[in-house]
């Protein structure tokens, strides 16, 4: 078994989560965002960004607007929507009962 193909897909998994939850602080452009996920070891490629984003938004969770750049053309902010907070909460209750749940089976006798 691979280790580093099991690490990716739990990566895979929480990605979308860490998504809105960078977002939850404040509005970001996709290079910022870029940029939280390698500084917290969760590397990815905008190429694997730009459909989770788009995903994202399709379902009512992300909002964008377009802003001017000094350093080229506008660029597009991302932000979290009310559906966007209202379900990051509910993630937010889940994953907290997942991290008990795998305490405890690690803590299984």
């Amino acid at each position: 078994m691979n280790i580093d193909n099991a690490k990716a897909q739990m990566r895979k998994g929480i990605l979308e989560y860490c998504i809105l939850s960078i977002l939850a602080k404040k509005d970001l452009y996709t290079s910022d965002i870029i940029r939280a996920l390698k500084e917290n070891d969760l590397i990815v490629v905008e190429g694997t960004l730009y459909p989770l984003l788009t995903r994202q938004k399709n379902a009512g969770l992300l909002s964008y607007r377009w802003e001017e750049s000094t350093q080229g053309p506008p660029r597009k902010y991302y932000s979290l929507t009310e559906t966007g907070r209202a379900y990051l909460k509910e993630l937010d209750e889940s994953w907290e009962s997942l991290i008990k749940s795998v305490k405890s089976i690690k803590n299984f006798k």
